[in-house]
């Protein structure tokens, strides 16, 4: 299997120490998407960035609508977010993550991706009003968000590897 990350990452670079723990969980490189020119030698790509105004960062999707069409190549979606830690329950993040994975999804989909799973957790933010206060999500990610994306990217790799097999 040849994973690849592409990943857009600024601030505090929130999403980035996710997608380092999943790179070294699946063996894979991370490129920023201006720097993505073609994917074919991949089997798994995963897609992921903050979330902002309710979505994926403009680059990444813009990176998705210049790549060509694909017929079940393999993709995952991750994601950190700086919403407060009201969203806590299971389902809560579920339905959270879901809303603000929508827009990526539906692209890749369209795009004729195969998306084995999606990851999101809080990340570390002090944008506009809340820099005054000190940012929400201090110390996030944190150990165990980093653990939960290795974990998340060793189930994908062992569900590739069952695949496989069959």
């Amino acid at each position: 299997m040849k994973p690849l990350l592409i990943l857009y990452s600024y601030h505090h670079r929130n999403t980035e120490k996710i997608a380092q723990a999943m790179a070294k969980a699946l063996d894979a490189i991370i490129a920023n998407p201006q720097h993505v020119t073609d994917i074919r030698d991949y089997d798994l790509i995963g897609f992921g960035s903050g979330i902002y105004g309710g979505k994926h960062h403009q680059q990444i999707l813009e990176l998705l609508e210049s790549l060509p069409n694909e017929k079940n190549k393999k993709a995952f979606i991750f994601s950190t977010y700086g919403a407060p830690e009201i969203v806590s329950r299971e389902n809560e993040i579920k339905k959270y993550t879901e809303k603000n994975h929508r827009a990526l999804r539906e692209k890749l989909l369209k795009k004729g991706y195969i998306i084995l799973d999606e990851f999101s957790c809080p990340g570390y933010n002090t944008n506009s009003f809340l820099k005054l206060f000190g940012g929400i999500n201090i110390g996030r990610p944190n150990a165990q968000d980093i653990k939960r994306a290795q974990e998340f990217a060793l189930n994908i790799k062992h569900r590739i590897s069952e695949d496989s097999r069959d």
